[in-house]
């Protein structure tokens, strides 16, 4: 291992201080975005949070509920930019687009890097195991329970973090850069499950013969909480105002009968849009959460 002098650690240190500074100076407020007529959201082409389909058109939970808070906020164009899930946070502060609509999981790490809109969505989680579940799995407790199971987890998704807390060995951790690859981990055994939220692994499920969902599925316990995940909009550090503005247009919306219309046509249930609405983002934001 390298060791560095005191004045270069304080010098690496002034310069990431700055480089965060700057991510934040650069960062499109409300007043020019609607100058310039234009907002760039991303999304991470996850089913049903955010994607974009095979014609360009964005959808999902959260590109559809973006769609009515920027026409409340009066801006005209929508630039859509479609990323890995692992690059959101690092976009944002890269300033490679002004939000994230990604349903994103409210967590206190994140909270750390990035800010949050109050939550559109809440979720549960889920698995997707070959077809007739050769495995027997049904829990994410499993992969700690039982020697040499092996699960599939998409690089950046809270699903780690719960693995971790849950004591899986990290040997039996497979990471996959997207959902995308989550069928053929599983069918071809590379991975004996893949784990996700409950409306990804459903959506995957109905694309392939050979996976399915695990029935019988047993939502995680972490910390002596069953885990449930609450999804916002997501802004860099500094841009207070663009997430106020949201926040504003997104609480509108929420009385609408047109938001509860846009989020179940994507197998959302009354429950998880009751849910969105029974924590804050402050909450969520906590350390002690």
């Amino acid at each position: 291992m390298t060791k560095f002098s005191h004045k270069a650690v304080t010098l690496l240190t002034l310069t990431a201080t700055a480089a965060m500074a700057s991510s934040a100076v650069n960062a499109a407020t409300l007043e020019e975005i609607k100058k310039s007529g234009t907002v760039r959201i991303a999304v991470a082409n996850e089913i049903p949070y955010g994607y974009v389909d095979p014609s360009g058109e964005a959808k999902g939970a959260g590109p559809d509920v973006a769609k009515a808070i920027m026409k409340t906020l009066g801006v005209e164009k929508i630039e859509w930019v479609a990323t890995n899930f692992s690059s959101l946070i690092p976009g944002l502060q890269a300033d490679r687009f002004d939000m994230v609509a990604a349903e994103m999981a409210i967590l206190p790490d994140r909270c750390n890097q990035v800010l949050f809109s109050e939550p559109n969505t809440s979720y549960g989680e889920g698995l997707l195991v070959a077809t007739g579940n050769p495995k027997n799995i049904h829990a994410f407790e499993d992969f700690a329970k039982k020697d040499g199971l092996k699960v599939a987890i998409m690089a950046g998704a809270d699903q780690l973090e719960m693995m971790q807390k849950l004591g899986v060995d990290e040997a039996n951790l497979v990471t996959i850069s997207a959902n995308a690859d989550a069928i053929s981990t599983v069918s071809t055994g590379r991975a004996d499950a893949y784990a996700a939220t409950s409306l990804t692994v459903g959506n995957l499920a109905e694309q392939s013969d050979g996976v399915e969902l695990a029935d019988k599925f047993t939502d995680p316990v972490v910390d002596g909480e069953a885990v449930r995940s609450w999804g916002g909009f997501t802004f860099a550090k500094g841009n207070e105002t663009l997430r106020d503005a949201v926040n504003q247009a997104l609480a509108d919306v929420k009385k609408t009968d047109d938001w509860s219309k846009m989020v179940t046509s994507y197998g959302f249930t009354q429950s998880d849009l009751d849910g969105s609405l029974n924590r804050s983002t402050q909450e969520l934001c906590s350390p002690s959460n």
